[in-house]
This record gives C-alpha cells, structure tokens and sequence, in this order.
C-alpha cells in the first residue's frame, strides 16, 4: 500500500496526525508506505505511477481536493494502460463529502478498519471537458454551476473561519451579491432543458458542502449521474430550497428538476457559467461544457451499503422516538 498525505488538508490538521495514522495502521496489521505532498498536483503525479512501482492500494489522505488529485493520477494510469491499484481513503480533511457518498466513515479510525476489512467494489469516475481545462478533468463526487460553486469560492477566501460555519458565511455573502442565473441549454441522454439556471448539480456522491445532499440517492457505481437543476430563484425561493438540500428533499419541488444521466452537455450562449469540480474550480465564465461518466473505472476500498444501514437505523430510531 501507498499512503499519500496531503500534510497541509483541514488547515494543516492532516500533517499532525502521522503518528496516529501509523499507529492505527499498525495496530491493524496494515504496512504502507508513506509520502507526502509537496505542491498542488503532486498527489495526482505520485499515483499514476504507484501501480508501475508495484503498490496494489493507493491511500488518500486527506479532504475532497486530496481524494480528486489521487483520482485523476489513478486515471492517468488507468490510460495508459498500466497496473492500476485500487484506491483508498483516510478521511483526514476538512471536506469529505466524496467519503460519505462511497460508504465510508467520516473519521480516521473507521477508515482504518474498513481499509483492513478489504471490500472493494467499482467506482465509476466523472470528467468533464472546457473552461480552464479543454483537455478534460476527471472528478470523483460532483460538479456545482452556478450558486454553490460561488458559495464555495467565497467560502475559500476565508482565512479564520472554516468547516460548515465558512459555507453559512459563503452563503450569507453570495445571498448579499446574488448574481442573476445564466441562460443555460442543458443537453442530456437525448433530452433537451433551455431556461435560466440558479445551480446545476452533477453528481457522482450524495453530498457537497458537508451538509448539503444534492443526490441523497446518488449511487457513485451505477454508470450514471443524478441530476439536480434548479431554475432561476429569488432570495426566499433559494433560503428555502437550502433548507431542504441540507434534508435531501429538494425533489419535487416546483423549480427543481431532478434526473439521471450518463452523459451530458451544458451550453451558456451568453457565457456566465461558475463552474467547480470536486471543489476545484474548472471556470468562472464559461460558455461550454462536456461531462460524461466513465463506468467502473477504478476499483475503491470502501463498506459496501453502510450509508443505507446509517438510514435505516435512523428511520427505526424515528419510528420509535
């Protein structure tokens, strides 16, 4: 195994725990390897050659942005056609949105011993082409246009303030600027949606923003994306449709449409589209853009169903409280 460490995720909070890292591991029998990343894009660099050095299990630790990096070196060497490992993580950053929506825990210890108990099962990866990258970009758990994606660049600007409370406060600024929708043509398997567009969300996961479920039913190795688009909102349209994203019950709602796709492309004849991938930002104008899912690309250590189990014991919970 390869264990690759982004020391600076949760605001450096990821560095500090090496020691319980190798002590969790080896408690577990587990023995890695260990690096360390130095720059943006290292993560990325270091995994597309690990399963050419002989590694069978590529361990990210770290947030959301640390989980993508691994991905897209994973699908570098998933091109070229080399050893491709398997791919793990340690939920040690400050988003881990991509954890939960891949059936794993949100903490480091549960983490270690799903990577010890071994179920594996696929991974079906996203990518999208245009904006800053017209060569394409591959993405794990989700893409934002529009409202979140200017909620989280807002939320990134903040130096003392992070976590959810950073979102509220991104929220509460974006609120403040509230820029118009964009006029989109949303093209998908087929089928054709022309309006003016607050927020697309294309999910692979169920979660963006630690709290918010785009696609609470969103399966990330089914071959498709679940769709969630919402029309052009007022303030009190928006406010109440974040209420219901943080309860995943956005769907039905009168300016909400909700589908699966496995391809799709997103056109703004007048430009305007703010796009991020995997918190990433793909552009802050764009006109164009290709995304497609790419099935069963990798192969991810993960407890398979426990985010269904977590539900159930909560609806039984709820029935009998």
């Amino acid at each position: 195994m390869l264990l690759i460490l982004n020391p600076v995720a949760g605001q450096g909070k990821a560095g500090e725990r090496q020691g319980e890292i190798r002590r969790l591991m080896s408690a577990k029998g587990l023995a890695f390897d260990l690096r360390l990343t130095e720059r943006v894009g290292h993560a990325a660099e270091i995994a597309a050659s690990a399963g050419g050095e002989g590694y069978g299990v590529v361990i990210a630790a770290g947030g959301d942005g640390t989980v993508n990096e691994v991905v897209n070196g994973l699908m570098i060497a998933r091109a070229a056609g080399g050893p491709l490992p398997a791919l793990a993580v340690l939920s040690v950053g400050r988003g881990n949105d991509f954890s939960y929506g891949a059936d794993l825990p949100g903490d480091l210890e549960g983490c270690v011993e799903v990577l010890a108990a071994g179920a594996r099962r696929p991974l079906d990866v996203g990518f999208v082409k245009g904006g800053d990258y017209p060569e394409g970009k591959y993405f794990a758990n989700g893409m934002g246009v529009g409202f979140d994606t200017i909620v989280g660049l807002e939320a990134a600007k903040m130096k003392r303030v992070h976590g959810f409370m950073a979102y509220v406060l991104g929220a509460l600024k974006t609120f403040v600027m509230f820029p118009d929708a964009p006029l989109v043509r949303l093209e998908y398997d087929g089928e054709v949606i022309e309006q003016r567009s607050q927020q697309i969300s294309v999910m692979n996961g169920k979660r963006m923003g630690g709290t918010f479920f785009m696609a609470p039913d969103a399966e990330n190795h089914d071959g498709r994306f679940e769709l969630c688009v919402a029309e052009r909102l007022n303030r009190r349209e928006m406010v109440d449709l974040m209420v219901r994203y943080t309860k995943g019950t956005q769907a039905g709602h009168s300016k909400i449409k909700t589908m699966s796709a496995s391809r799709l492309s997103i056109r703004a004849p007048e430009g305007g589209l703010i796009v991020h991938a995997d918190g990433e930002t793909v552009c802050v104008d764009g006109t164009e853009l290709d995304v497609a899912c790419v099935p069963n690309a990798l192969s991810i250590v993960c407890d398979p169903g426990r985010v269904d189990r977590e539900r159930a014991r909560k609806r039984q919970a709820d029935d009998q409280g």
